[in-house]
């Protein structure tokens, strides 16, 4: 009881050091996060002391909810893709390639995923991680996970796998910085996956996605394998004749749900080597001044997986064409792994 009053009395002082900086707070927040103590201590096993000590460090952000509010990919496409296909960001993934070449072969032999895909995901994410986030996850995860309604059941989760996480990993949870969202590493793994895909590539008894480029790619490579990457096959394919009669094609989503020989029947055009049988998806893009449509397949929709969007998963595809060509300027750039 003396633990639940001192949580009490340390969360009123930040509330109201949050109030003087003009941040907003819900009312309701300390009984949130007694609740949550109280399901950790009872599912996990967790000192209610050191835990309510510990939460009481985390400060309230109203610029997380601010950035949460205003996410990169409601932007249209031509908005969207220069942020990624930049000059800087191709030679950078042609480096990074160069740099940890071995370790690539032995990754994309092993999982399968092609290793200009496993490069472009870390360039999207933390250019080939120099820039790995500055907010402390404790602050990120403890301020969705209390004060953003619209996804605080999300939050509280991936704040009960973060520290799961730093339990397991023995890191100090008041340590770890990343992205607003509360994602980490070189790959931007969430906690939820991390502890579910992150790889100890390197052998040295840690999942260590900062320093440690073997377990980062490795664990992207994991990701990938594990939500269906189908080696050898291609990722997307531009497709022309799209017209108004193919809207339901479009309406359909971003799953890979429509018979790629139906699309054809439809008169749309795209690589005749696809075959018809396999299931595929029409995706449209904003362009500035027209429409732009390319036909999704199963492994563009696990890139989706990674970030369910439509916009993310097409920056990281044309970001490894890009390096991809850099890197081996005479290969055939249809090819994809």
């Amino acid at each position: 009881m003396r633990s639940r009053k001192l949580l009490s009395l340390t969360l009123c002082s930040a509330l109201l050091c949050a109030c003087a900086t003009g941040a907003t707070t819900r009312p309701d927040i300390k009984p949130q996060v007694s609740q949550f103590v109280d399901q950790m201590v009872r599912k996990h096993g967790f000192d209610r002391r050191a835990l309510s000590d510990l939460l009481a460090r985390a400060e309230f952000r109203q610029s997380i909810i601010d950035a949460m509010n205003r996410p990169a990919e409601a932007k249209p496409w031509y908005k969207y893709r220069p942020i990624f296909l930049t000059e800087q960001r191709v030679q950078g993934g042609a480096q990074f390639w160069r740099e940890n070449a071995d370790l690539l072969r032995r990754v994309s032999q092993e999982y399968g995923v092609a290793p200009e895909i496993l490069v472009a995901i870390i360039g999207v994410e933390t250019r080939y991680g120099t820039n790995t986030g500055s907010s402390r996850v404790l602050d990120s995860l403890s301020t969705l996970a209390f004060g953003y309604p619209k996804r605080a059941s999300f939050f509280r989760g991936e704040l009960e796998q973060f520290l799961l996480l730093t339990r397991e990993e023995r890191i100090d949870a008041t340590s770890i910085t990343g992205s607003y969202a509360g994602a980490m590493g070189k790959p931007q793994f969430i906690a939820s996956s991390y502890r579910s895909y992150a790889v100890d590539y390197d052998g040295d008894g840690h999942r260590n996605l900062w320093d440690s480029n073997a377990d980062a790619i490795a664990s992207v490579a994991n990701y990938f394998s594990r939500h269906g990457w189908r080696r050898g096959e291609p990722v997307a394919v531009p497709a022309q004749g799209v017209n108004a009669s193919h809207r339901r094609f479009v309406d359909a989503g971003m799953k890979p749900s429509i018979r790629v020989a139906d699309l054809r029947e439809a008169g749309i055009r795209f690589d005749p080597k696809i075959k018809g049988d396999a299931l595929a998806s029409l995706i449209e893009l904003e362009d500035r001044d027209a429409k732009e449509y390319w036909i999704g397949l199963n492994n563009f929709y696990v890139i989706t997986r990674y970030n369910h969007s439509n916009l993310y998963a097409m920056a990281v595809y044309q970001l490894s064409e890009e390096i991809r060509a850099l890197r081996k300027p005479r290969e055939s750039r249809s090819v994809a792994m």
